[in-house]
């Protein structure tokens, strides 16, 4: 088995604010660095590609660029919009030597070795294989619809002095049925595909929501296959989770210096 790892990290990390989601300290490295070496040390990896932001490709290289590279790692530009378009873009620079390919979300730092072990044991035998958990929690559905409801408490004073712009309002969406959890699993990443056939699920004409990379080989008939995942295998999506994969890592919060001007 010989793996190239493609790392998407060309998201604009919307609903982790206006800070680098990719620069957090975690023990001292940025959290992409702790995604990276994750598999630097594997034997079945054999090349590593990071998909940055297009249109800020210099000013992730000038951030990362040495860091990565001593470690191998090639970047390259993903896309702007989807993440498809940015594994699409990153597939056409995977050695054709090659034989399997594994992508992993870049805000995933906190993946265990077992895990790893599972996924690349499993891809031996299997052409696609994806971790995931089970889905513990009731599941609901709700409607697209959102009430906003205003706290009635002195309504009439507030209105008074700011108007509605100063009523505190609680957004609300109404259930619109419960969804049986029987069978239903929360799926993570690194997703391991046979090299050809994750080529073969990207050249299909239709790669629209497509929200990870085993949806489109779903697509093509093929027959996808989960093993078990790692609750620890959070992925960074919201400030809160930093402090999350800290405490899963072992790692202390930084001082205030910058993580850049520590050495």
């Amino acid at each position: 088995m010989k793996v190239c790892v493609i790392i998407p990290a060309a998201g604009k990390s919307q609903r982790f604010g206006s800070t680098d989601k990719l620069a957090q300290d975690l023990g001292g490295r940025p959290l992409l660095m702790r995604t990276v070496e994750l598999f630097t040390t594997r034997p079945e990896v054999s090349s590593i590609i990071v998909a940055a932001p297009p249109d800020n490709i210099e000013e992730f290289r000038d951030k990362y660029g040495a860091a990565l590279g001593f470690h191998g790692a090639q970047i390259v530009s993903g896309a702007k919009v989807e993440r498809w378009e940015t594994v699409k873009n990153a597939l056409s620079f995977v050695p054709e030597d090659c034989t399997h390919i594994a992508i992993h979300d870049a805000a995933r730092p906190a993946a265990s070795k077992s895990l790893l072990d599972r996924i690349f044991e499993a891809g031996r035998s299997l052409d696609a294989v994806v971790p995931a958990v089970e889905i513990t929690a009731t599941v609901k559905r709700v409607s697209d619809k959102q009430t906003d409801v205003a706290d009635d408490e002195d309504s009439v004073l507030v209105d008074a002095i700011l108007g509605d712009a100063g009523r505190p309002t609680i957004p609300a969406r109404q259930i619109k049925e419960t969804v049986d959890r029987t069978g239903l699993v929360e799926v993570q990443t690194p997703q391991l595909f046979k090299a050809d056939l994750l080529r073969q699920a990207y050249a299909q004409d239709d790669l629209s929501n497509a929200t990870d990379d085993s949806m489109l080989v779903e697509r093509l008939g093929e027959n996808v296959f989960v093993v078990e995942g790692d609750i620890s295998n959070v992925k960074v999506t919201r400030k809160g989770d930093i402090k999350l994969v800290r405490a899963l890592l072992g790692l202390k919060a930084p001082s205030q210096r910058p993580v850049h001007k520590r050495f």
